[in-house]
């Protein structure tokens, strides 16, 4: 092998490494997602039920940052869409992604989008990164009161009373904690070699 070979070798096996633990890394967080986001706690006032999915999403954005965490969020609703239980309360299928409660789960994949260039953005300043994930829910909220209103022929005002106002402290809360602890964790994981900055 000359020395032009080897050097033309070097960088492939990097990329392919490189490429490897990006798939690796996109494909637990799909896999945690799944575990994670069926658990949820129905409440009394909406069909909407708490879950830790945005909580999940939030993490997700500072470890795998924008694009490899919207591939990780569309291929758990993919999974979700063709019957897999992963969707809240172990449900599963497309019934479920056209029902009440789809518009929040096709709402995951704009709150990731406008969240995570702004967080990528934010040069480390924290109140830009909770303002990207307050930008990313409200826009979540958005697509997922819309389709609430719309299937339960129901006003908007009403659709926000149910689908929004009951859990804006929880989102609240997320966000404060994902702000605290996500930077950490992701310097946990890129420090020891497990992805790029």
């Amino acid at each position: 092998m000359t020395d032009r070979t080897k050097q033309t070798a070097v960088p492939q096996t990097g990329q392919r490494r490189t490429a490897a633990i990006d798939m690796t890394a996109v494909a637990l967080m799909t896999a945690i997602m799944c575990i994670l986001a069926p658990l949820s706690i129905p409440i009394i006032v909406s069909p909407v039920p708490v879950t830790l999915t945005n909580f999940i999403l939030y993490l997700s954005l500072y470890i795998l940052k924008t694009r490899k965490t919207l591939v990780s969020c569309l291929n758990y609703l993919l999974l979700g869409t063709a019957g897999l239980p992963v969707f809240s309360g172990f449900s599963g299928g497309l019934a479920k992604l056209a029902g009440p409660t789809g518009g929040y789960l096709v709402g995951f994949l704009f709150l990731v989008i406008a969240a995570g260039m702004t967080m990528e953005h934010s040069r480390g300043k924290v109140w830009i990164q909770i303002l990207g994930m307050i930008l990313g829910t409200a826009i979540c909220y958005a697509f997922g009161t819309v389709w609430l209103a719309v299937q339960m022929k129901i006003s908007l005002p009403a659709g926000l009373a149910i689908g929004v106002l009951p859990y804006l402290p929880g989102d609240a809360a997320k966000i404060v904690l994902a702000a605290l602890i996500g930077p950490e964790i992701a310097k946990r994981v890129r420090a020891g070699g497990s992805l790029k900055s």
